[in-house]
């Protein structure tokens, strides 16, 4: 017994060890392999205040991120009509890992990222990696045979299922995470009646401690996050074209000052960001800067194989997981950002996001 318990003991500590040897390949052929070099362009900031300036290059590097925003969009989309073994969970991390390399080299011409912003990168690249490999794992191998059992009809565990995929790729578009009520969903799948007991009871324990395990994780996170402070979650930008009452006038636009070229305005980050930037233009407007900045990427999704015809240069194109189209970001003038949106107004074919910094 006591040989039994050393032989086990040491395939655990080999398997740790390849494990922790697969996540940081990864990391290491980044650090080695995707860098370029360059510096950022001479330019002089319109925002006077150094406290409104970010770095140009984390406009690139704030993609990963929102890669994983998109994986879960692809998840919903994929349990509209199938289940989550239908997902291609390699093939969102290897797209994953793709973008953070190119973009990575994008972000060295244009000054290159801090190294609190890499270390964020791997660190939610590790995580991602580890929960798709865990994730496909399952749902490649148990979870197809229980979905097979149960036959084409969904289960309504299978519909709490979809219904939180969607509800959490909308929560993370704004928000951070760890600030998710996974508990909610896990008591949404006990609330709801079982029709199949094999499928019913097996996503019930299956999602039920996936999810447990994300509240745990979120706690470490949130704890770490307080102890070193939230993400800054305004912006600042220049603005003209509009005076100050109707850029007042747009939901959570706030004036500041004017400015040289036009007006100084405080808005939220991230999805609304977007928004904002595209309520500004309808009304007229056009962004002259941003954060101290004169260049920024767009994300944009075509139909696959479609050509970007607009401002700026196509730096990357994926296919989107769970969809039949592709995403395109384009590195273009901040000053050519009106022109960029009024071509391709935001919908489900056209703009996506503006990646603020």
């Amino acid at each position: 017994m006591t040989r039994f318990f050393g032989k086990l003991a040491k395939w655990v500590v080999i398997l740790a060890l390849i494990s922790v040897a697969g996540l940081a390949a990864p990391v290491a052929y980044v650090e080695l392999a995707c860098r370029a070099p360059g510096s950022a362009a001479p330019y002089t900031p319109v925002l006077a205040d150094p406290n409104g300036h970010r770095r140009e290059a984390n406009t690139y590097l704030t993609y990963p991120e929102w890669h994983i925003v998109y994986a879960y969009d692809g998840m919903a989309e994929v349990l509209k009509t199938s289940d989550e073994h239908e997902f291609d969970y390699a093939a969102s991390v290897w797209r994953f890992w793709q973008a953070t390399c190119a973009l990575t080299r994008v972000a060295d011409a244009h000054g290159g990222a801090d190294d609190g912003t890499r270390l964020m990168i791997y660190t939610i690249g590790a995580s991602f990696t580890l929960e798709m490999a865990a994730k496909g794992a399952y749902e490649e191998t148990l979870g197809r045979v229980f979905a097979n059992l149960r036959g084409p009809e969904k289960t309504p565990q299978d519909r709490v299922a979809a219904e939180m995929a969607a509800d959490y790729a909308g929560f993370l578009r704004q928000t951070p995470w760890y600030r998710y009520d996974f508990q909610r969903m896990i008591d949404a799948l006990w609330i709801a009646g079982v029709t199949d007991p094999w499928r019913g009871w097996e996503r019930r324990l299956a999602l039920g401690a996936e999810w447990k395990a994300k509240i745990l994780y979120a706690g470490m996170i949130a704890a770490g996050v307080g102890a070193t402070g939230e993400a800054q979650l305004t912006i600042r930008s220049v603005v003209s074209g509009l005076d100050a009452g109707a850029l007042n006038a747009i939901a959570d636009v706030t004036v500041v000052s004017d400015a040289a070229e036009g007006i100084v305005i405080e808005t939220p980050r991230y999805a609304r960001f977007t928004r904002i930037l595209a309520d500004i233009v309808r009304s007229g407007g056009a962004i002259r800067e941003i954060a101290g900045n004169d260049d920024i990427m767009v994300g944009l999704t075509l139909p696959a194989g479609e050509d970007y015809v607009g401002p700026g240069e196509v730096v990357l194109r994926l296919p989107r997981d769970g969809f039949w189209s592709e995403r395109v970001l384009v590195d273009t003038k901040v000053v050519d950002l009106a022109r960029l949106i009024l071509a391709h107004p935001p919908g489900e074919q056209g703009l996506e996001h503006v990646f603020d910094y």
